[in-house]
């Protein structure tokens, strides 16, 4: 078989959803069914091959995301399962990022949640095809055409339904496969090993009929042959059907719908067909875009035969190699001991060992080649977003931007003896997870961690104490507030000191305005060279950019202002970069005092799921809190709460929420933006960090 042959039969696949909607449960019944894995892998027990962490083991969630390969009609799916909790969300997007398609999996009883609202924004991001899998299709309460109706309203898609169920809740026991015509049925003492295929029952004639009908109606607007038969009323084969689902789903105008109860093993094996009958190979994906060192644009296409080019996606640490690197190879071939140049570091790396992963288990291989998902081994300066390229090449792909954190906790080391090994293990799980950062407070000087949420910085904590066997006490979560000013302000700085024996001058004058929300920090030079040269004009910027570290409150990283360069003097004998830059600082920081400082904090998104004799206790208590009330839906005999929250109002919420509720309720919750904090709480947080 020609290479572009076996890239044909490729699928490079992520497993996605909202927590607790049977992700991880699905990808375990897929390795099984495809002889991956010979026994059943289940998450309440701890055993799921693909939860190998032992952090994931006893919480029952998925943390970090785990790749491994399976084979299934001839097939090779690569397979990326990745975190539902929404502190993981970054671990989701950077592992979109190389896929090129998508099983999305929704709970049949409570349809779209929030999460899976965020991974399919991030799916459309990077225009992924995907398909659907509405799992628990056995529970009390399940009902698929609220979730297609969920689709429709809150992911703005357009699902295709493929299956009708057959039985309802815990009657469920199969599916009648639209396009076939065929009724499946799994065999429980084979653990759903066996798919008995018979025709549809008398009872589901007529609504299967209907089904097919308004399935070929659908595809029709898609398909002027198809139109053409259905008009006709011609007999549609079930090939020319596939084929057009398999197209329309490669254009992201469908997206095929399938049924099933992955812990009661059922309807597995028809995702499966689905995968490799309508998700797209590295050959159906268009040509990666990226730029030379001049910044011209360039194409690699997925061929082995192009020049190599890879994008490091993500990084682990490795007991036995020290550090494995996660790789899409996009175009040529890569073989161990071959070297490779990383454009973004301006290094030269060395691969050592290519290996396939199942989870935390490997095998070692010779060559790998367009259109691969593989770890390598021997990278030194690679990180996460990383290009890799031939030697002699400078091809570099886009970068992946990272949010801020928005919880930090202090931690400090128990003896002497554990603060080398603390800071080294830090920086250890700061190379693997780019949402995670280190930070030094200014004020105290403690070493304070940083992260997406609670269960983010719990995680970290714990592997710090129990995988790493690091000695530390850690404080409670603080908000990672940040500052900005509300009006325009102008400073002025002056640098006149003798450095060494050298007198060293620099004079310097900012406007600092104010920008929206979410603007970051930019400079402007608004002065020519007869007022200060050019030569000086970046370490001015650089001055600035290095003030604005603390704000003028108490601290906080400064944000969302326009600082313009305006005015200032210099000597030619005396001038200096380094009198410049410290004189940038200090015009920055008079500026930033007269700007009627405001603290801006982190607000989020949170969904309370409750039922509806707690809504008026529930609401009661977030009103107490300052929310913001963006609406309130029913669903059955449950209420959706969706209200904008100060973080920092939602620390210890979890506990409080399931006292209040009898453990009944939960909640989910997403970062919006920074917004200004009212004055009175102001003045109190500020109070409480200065100690008076």
């Amino acid at each position: 078989m020609s290479d572009l042959g076996e890239l044909k039969d490729v699928r490079n696949i992520g497993i996605m959803a909202h927590i607790d909607a049977g992700k991880t449960t699905t990808t375990e019944r897929i390795l099984f069914y495809t002889g991956r894995s010979h026994k059943l892998g289940e998450v309440h027990e701890g055993t799921a091959v693909m939860d190998w962490m032992e952090q994931e083991q006893e919480r029952g969630i998925t943390i970090t995301s785990a790749a491994t390969t399976c084979q299934w009609r001839g097939k090779k799916i690569n397979i990326i399962d990745t975190p539902g909790h929404v502190d993981f969300t970054v671990e989701v997007e950077r592992c979109l990022r190389v896929l090129d398609g998508v099983v999305a999996v929704l709970c049949a009883v409570a349809g779209v949640e929030p999460q899976t609202e965020t991974v399919w924004r991030q799916a459309d991001k990077y225009k992924i095809p995907r398909v659907v899998f509405i799992n628990k299709m056995d529970r009390v309460g399940a009902d698929y055409e609220r979730c297609l109706d969920a689709m429709v309203d809150k992911l703005n898609t357009n699902p295709v339904l493929l299956q009708l169920p057959i039985g309802q809740e815990s009657e469920f026991c199969g599916v009648i496969d639209l396009i076939e015509e065929k009724m499946l049925t799994f065999a429980d003492t084979s653990l759903g090993q066996l798919v008995e295929v018979g025709e549809i029952p008398a009872s589901y004639k007529e609504m299967s009929a209907a089904a097919r009908s308004q399935l070929l109606e659908k595809l029709a607007d898609f398909d002027e042959g198809l139109m053409e038969s259905y008009l006709a009323e011609s007999q549609v084969t079930a090939d020319t059907l596939r084929n057009v689902v398999r197209k329309a789903t490669l254009e992201r105008w469908i997206v095929p719908v399938f049924l099933g109860s992955a812990f009661k093993n059922k309807g597995i094996q028809p995702l499966l067909d689905g995968i490799v009958n309508y998700l797209p190979s590295p050959l159906d994906i268009p040509p990666v875009q990226g730029l030379d060192a001049s910044g011209a644009a360039l194409v690699r296409r997925t061929d082995p035969k192009e020049k190599f080019s890879g994008l490091v996606f993500k990084l682990a640490n490795d007991s036995f190699v020290d550090t494995l690197a996660y790789l899409r190879v996009y175009s040529g071939t890569l073989e161990v001991g071959g070297k490779v140049y990383n454009p973004v570091k301006r290094k030269q790396e060395k691969v050592t060992k290519l290996l396939r992963m199942h989870a935390n288990k490997r095998e070692g291989l010779d060559r790998v080649m367009a259109g691969d998902i593989i770890a390598v081994v021997g990278l030194k300066f690679s990180t996460t977003g990383d290009t890799l390229c031939e030697i002699g090449d400078s091809f570099q792909l886009d970068g992946m931007d990272f949010p801020e954190p928005v919880v930090s906790v202090a931690i400090e080391p128990n003896t002497k003896a554990d603060e080398k090994k603390l800071v080294d293990t830090l920086a250890k799980i700061a190379l693997e997870d780019p949402s995670f950062r280190i930070q030094e407070s200014a004020d105290t000087g403690q070493v304070l961690i940083a992260g997406m949420g609670e269960l983010h910085l719990e995680i970290v904590v714990d592997r710090l104490l129990n995988e790493f066997k690091v000695g530390a006490k850690v404080g409670r979560p603080q908000v990672a507030y940040k500052e900005t000013i509300s009006k325009e302000c102008t400073g002025e700085g002056t640098f006149e000191q003798n450095v060494g024996n050298k007198k060293q001058f620099g004079h310097v004058l900012v406007t600092v305005r104010p920008l929206s929300c979410g603007s970051g920090v930019s400079f402007i030079n608004g002065i020519d060279e007869s007022v200060v040269p050019t030569a000086f004009v970046a370490a001015i910027e650089r001055g600035v950019r290095g003030s604005v570290d603390a704000g003028p409150l108490i601290g906080y990283p400064l944000t969302d202002v326009e600082i313009e360069l305006v005015g200032g003097s210099y000597s030619e004998s005396e001038s200096t970069e380094m009198a410049f830059g410290v004189a940038a600082a200090i015009a920055l920081q008079k500026a930033v005092h007269q700007g009627e400082p405001v603290l801006l904090e982190p607000l989020m998104e949170m969904v309370v799921v409750t039922p509806d004799e707690y809504l008026g206790d529930v609401l009661a208590d977030l009103n107490a809190k300052g929310v913001k009330v963006l609406a309130v839906e029913s669903e059955g005999h449950l209420q959706n709460l969706k209200v904008h929250i100060p973080l920092i109002e939602t620390f210890g919420y979890a506990t409080a929420l399931r006292s209040a509720t009898q453990g009944r309720a939960g909640f989910t919750m997403k970062f919006v933006e920074y917004d200004c904090v009212p004055k009175v709480r102001t003045d109190a947080i500020v109070r409480k960090i200065r100690g008076i």
